[in-house]
């Protein structure tokens, strides 16, 4: 390839459109405005104008999350990368393949607390997967090449490139480096062909196994091949809040989520089982409840694509690396020739047991006493009616929950949502590059009032941009989540959780106004008979975004529920209830 001479910042557009990036959420400012003057005359790359850096973070996410491509945002020094932090730690925490680039202050300018500067590397060091400092324009393309790798391959994650504003601006001979320079990276171990027959070999041996599977799945793209693997071994299955979608809600086999808001089939299978095989699931708390009772009886089979992950949580008795579809390729292989070979395992008793506890404790909600419309029932109606085609973001809280257990998943990717991190305000701007990502499907922010407030100002960067995003805001007019704790644990002393946004005569704001103010459609449902009808007139608007008010009911809670820092056998249907294990197990 011949040279060409051009500015550093000419370097770092071109090398984008190398690297294959089709778009990127920024916000332009003195250190990075180097970089915005050659980005007018890109040729493959679109950009599109945040509101405030951390929109553009949580874009990037949304976009990495809907499409598999790495995500990219663009920010200035100083406060605008610091604004870009709390999407970094979130994209870093579920895995997300993103590129973070910031403008930094002249080399020559580092360490003296010049005007807008910020030790952005130093700060992110420890919620990102790697990070760059370029003070040489020759670097640039080099860096930008290994960035997009280190993010995309292994365990997906945030890589943050910091430009300072005079290697932006010197001369570089650009070339696009054909090879990678990354000693001691090996993103891609095999599985070792020894755990895998030990794998089996409990599998076949087990009585009440049971398959946890969690966000890798679907980060590693490998849901046929887990696909496969549960067909041909008939043991259950739970999909983590991570991993919803990665198979079909619909299968057989399938027990629903676990963990804090599980199903009691998913959190009981786990609980009883003599053996758990984990794909690409962390064994968080959220999952585990009080770690040292979780499934006190099973073996644990671990595969994770990151080493660091096994047995972080809990000690594995096998542990696998490598990625999720090399490892259930080969469980199935192996799976396949044991079952030809010999085959006495019966899990009838086991599976009558899980069928039971799925007919008797299946999800639902109670009739609100307040006269507002109860939440779950929204959801689960704009799940019905969008279909599963569609694109689900959630914020974080009460709706996050309802979103995770009253739509039906069937797809990949069709379910968005801040995990690791909990982002209040991650709904709306991820949805807007989950759009952007996948324009031909319908995408939904489905954002609880307390968030929406937080990033609803991406929806002027919705109208202005063609991005018709649909928004429903869960309006129980309180921060819900919190209000429900308050409710459970602290005597139902409700310290500072009104929002004023729905109940009563005061809203503040109105949403429906908000929305019109912005220049995007407004709707607003109070009733029950009009639900049907405001989703679909919701999604008859397809020529700009649209914000439907949903005001719903301040007391309805979240069930099932395991209480922080119990075990998974405590779990409650409803408040002051629990399973009859006695009777049903």
């Amino acid at each position: 390839m011949t040279p060409q001479q051009m500015t550093g910042a000419q370097a770092l557009v071109e090398s984008l459109e190398h690297a294959g990036a089709e778009v990127v959420f920024g916000l332009p400012g003195g250190a990075i405005l180097p970089t915005y003057d050659p980005l007018m005359d890109a040729k493959t790359l679109r950009h599109v104008l945040v509101r405030h850096e951390q929109g553009a973070g949580h874009a990037a996410s949304g976009y990495a999350h809907a499409t598999g491509k790495v995500g990219v945002c663009l920010a200035t020094s100083g406060p605008g990368a610091t604004n870009l932090i709390t999407a970094i730690a979130d994209a870093q925490m579920d895995s997300i393949p993103m590129v973070a680039i910031t403008g930094q202050v002249a080399s020559s300018l580092i360490g003296t607390d010049g005007f807008q500067e910020a030790d952005i590397v130093g700060m992110t060091m420890p919620v990102t997967k790697h990070n760059f400092l370029v003070k040489n324009a020759d670097d640039i393309p080099k860096v930008i090449k290994q960035a997009f790798h280190i993010a995309s391959t292994g365990r997906p994650g945030v890589v943050l490139v910091d430009v300072t504003k005079d290697a932006q601006q010197a001369t570089t001979d650009f070339v696009w480096p054909e090879t990678l320079d990354l000693p001691g990276y090996r993103p891609e171990p095999r599985p070792h062909s020894k755990q895998i027959r030990e794998a089996v070999s409990l599998l076949m041996e087990a009585e009440r196994p049971v398959f946890l599977l969690g966000g890798g799945v679907l980060r590693g793209g490998a849901s046929r091949e887990v696909g496969e693997l549960i067909e041909v071994s008939g043991v259950p299955f739970t999909t983590t809040l991570m991993a919803r979608g990665a198979l079909p809600d619909s299968h057989p086999s399938h027990l629903g989520m676990p963990g804090m808001h599980g199903t009691v089939a998913a959190v009981s299978a786990l609980q009883r089982a003599d053996l758990i095989v984990a794909i690409g699931a962390r064994f968080d708390d959220r999952v585990t409840g009080r770690l040292d009772t979780f499934a006190p009886g099973a073996k644990i089979v671990h595969a994770d694509v990151d080493p660091a992950e096994i047995s972080k949580n809990r000690e594995a008795d096998v542990p696998i690396v490598g990625q999720a579809g090399d490892v259930a390729t080969l469980l199935t292989t192996e799976l396949r020739s044991r079952i030809a070979e010999y085959d006495t395992r019966d899990h009838e008793a086991w599976w009558n047991t899980l069928n039971m506890l799925r007919e008797n404790y299946p999800l639902g909600w109670t009739a609100t006493e307040d006269g507002f419309t109860a939440p779950q029932k929204v959801i689960s109606r704009i799940g019905a009616i969008s279909g599963p085609e569609s694109v689900f973001v959630a914020g974080v809280g009460q709706h996050q929950m309802w979103s995770s257990q009253f739509v039906g998943y069937e797809r990949p990717c069709s379910w968005i949502n801040s995990g690791g991190l909990g982002t209040m305000g991650y709904a709306v701007p991820a949805a807007m590059g989950a759009k952007v990502g996948q324009p031909e499907r319908t995408v939904w922010a489905i954002d609880g009032d307390g968030c929406f407030q937080m990033t609803n100002q991406e929806l002027a960067t919705c109208v202005i941009n063609g991005i018709p995003i649909k928004v429903a805001v869960i309006n129980n007019s309180s921060l819900g989540m919190v209000r429900q704790w308050q409710n459970l644990f602290y005597d139902q002393r409700y310290s500072h959780t009104d929002l004023n946004t729905g109940h009563g005569t005061r809203r503040i704001p109105d949403f429906v106004k908000l929305a019109e103010a912005y220049g995007a459609a407004g709707l607003r449902c109070e009733r029950d008979e009009d639900i049907d009808a405001t989703i679909e007139e919701a999604m008859g608007i397809n020529d700009r975004p649209v914000v439907v008010d949903f005001t719903v009911s301040a007391d309805a809670m979240v069930w099932p529920m395991v209480p922080t820092g119990v075990s998974n056998d405590q779990i409650q249907i409803a408040q002051g209830m629990s399973p009859e294990w006695e009777r049903d197990i």
